[in-house]
């Protein structure tokens, strides 16, 4: 009877150092107990409107696949060798012959539709925060300019990410 006794207070004892071990693990990763990057310390950085721009063999067999998934030419044109296809908040460029591969793309100052936004990070102060972060750039914005200007980067598997403002 001991032995029964014993082993029904063993896996109880076990359950309840289970259960608590378990609640406190849970309590970490709800509160946020994860070490934050030192971007993720600073305040984010407003790099605007997100697309992802292809780079497509045939323009018009490309618009015509994606207006089948719901999207609809939303800028460029045909004669421009370039289409900004849209659904909902979603953006996709579609490029001929204009780069190589596919690019992330950022509009620092402008939404998903195109419109300006008041309050935005310039080009040049996002170049700043992305050299003081350890980026290397393989285009640069000029910093004595105002206004339009672009700058391009490569994460660490070879994507292009390209911050493109127009204003």
């Amino acid at each position: 009877m001991k032995k029964k006794l014993l082993i029904i207070a063993g896996l109880l004892v076990s359950f309840a150092i289970g259960f608590y071990l378990n609640s406190v693990v849970a309590q970490r990763s709800t509160t946020g107990n994860i070490e934050k990057t030192n971007t993720e310390k600073q305040y984010p950085m407003k790099l605007g409107a997100f697309s992802i721009s292809l780079n497509v063999k045939d323009l018009k067999t490309s618009k015509e696949f994606y207006e089948k998934l719901g999207f609809n030419a939303f800028a460029g044109g045909m004669e421009q060798n370039y289409l900004i296809m849209k659904n909902g908040n979603a953006l996709i460029g579609l490029f001929h012959g204009m780069f190589q591969g596919n690019m992330l793309t950022f509009n620092p100052g402008w939404d998903e539709n195109a419109n300006n936004v008041e309050n935005f990070d310039d080009i040049r102060e996002l170049q700043k925060k992305l050299k003081n972060n350890g980026l290397t750039l393989t285009s640069e914005a000029d910093e004595k300019t105002k206004g339009p200007a672009s700058l391009m980067l490569s994460d660490p598997d070879g994507n292009v990410i390209l911050l493109d403002q127009h204003r």
